[in-house]
């Protein structure tokens, strides 16, 4: 299972989501493609639309609703074998335009 940490402005923001809602899709998203992509190394399904935000930082998104975004990047490997996932920020479109 990869590993994860969040970043305090990801903390801050996700208790901007709706609980209910935004907070329990962007879960589901994560548990039901993201992470099983990770598992098999193998390239992120395309719905997952994933892109490169900086190529210098190794910052990518995640769109996991129709204007929900997750910006994300690979850490330090914390048990062998396993990826490192760095969760940045998460929001809207909007989160984009800041650090």
């Amino acid at each position: 299972m990869p590993t994860f940490e969040t970043c305090p402005r990801f903390t801050a923001d996700l208790q901007h989501l709706t609980p209910a809602a935004q907070r329990h899709r962007f879960r589901r998203v994560v548990l039901d493609a993201f992470v099983p992509d990770l598992r098999t190394s193998r390239q992120f399904c395309p719905g997952l639309r994933i892109k490169g935000v900086s190529r210098a930082s190794g910052v990518f998104e995640l769109t996991w609703d129709g204007n929900g975004r997750a910006t994300w990047q690979y850490g330090k490997e914390i048990v062998h074998g396993e990826q490192h996932i760095v969760w940045r920020r998460i929001g809207t479109h909007d989160i984009l335009t800041g650090p």
